[in-house]
C-alpha cells in the first residue's frame, strides 16, 4: 500500500467515533485494516456482500448508472463504504446520535 493510503486511513481513523478502517480488495478480502484479522474478516466479507448487491440494484434500475457510495446506520453503529472496482473502503463508526 502506498504513503497516501497509509496517510489517509490514519486521518479517517482520528476522526472522532470511527471504530476502525478496511481496505478490501474486489473479492472483499481486507488488505488493510485499523481492527483485528477476526473482525476485518467478518465486516469485509459481509459488507462487501451488501454492496455487491446493492450494486447490482442501482445497475438494474439504470445500466448507465453505477454505486458511489453506501452509508448503513444501526443503533449502535454506521457503515460507510466508498467501493470502486479493485478496491472499496469501510469505515465502522459509533452513531453520534
Amino acid at each position: 500500500m502506498s504513503q497516501e493510503i497509509d496517510d489517509t486511513v490514519r486521518r479517517i481513523q482520528s476522526h472522532k467515533g470511527v471504530m476502525g478502517v478496511i481496505i478490501v480488495n474486489a473479492d472483499g478480502i481486507p488488505l488493510k485494516s485499523t481492527l483485528d484479522n477476526t473482525t476485518s474478516v467478518h465486516y469485509a466479507s459481509l459488507i462487501h456482500s451488501l454492496a455487491k448487491k446493492a450494486r447490482s440494484v442501482i445497475k438494474e434500475i439504470d445500466s448507465t448508472n453505477d454505486l458511489k457510495f453506501l452509508r448503513v446506520r444501526s443503533k449502535k453503529h454506521e457503515i460507510l463504504v466508498a467501493p470502486e472496482h479493485n478496491y472499496s473502503m469501510i469505515v465502522i463508526q459509533k452513531d453520534v446520535n
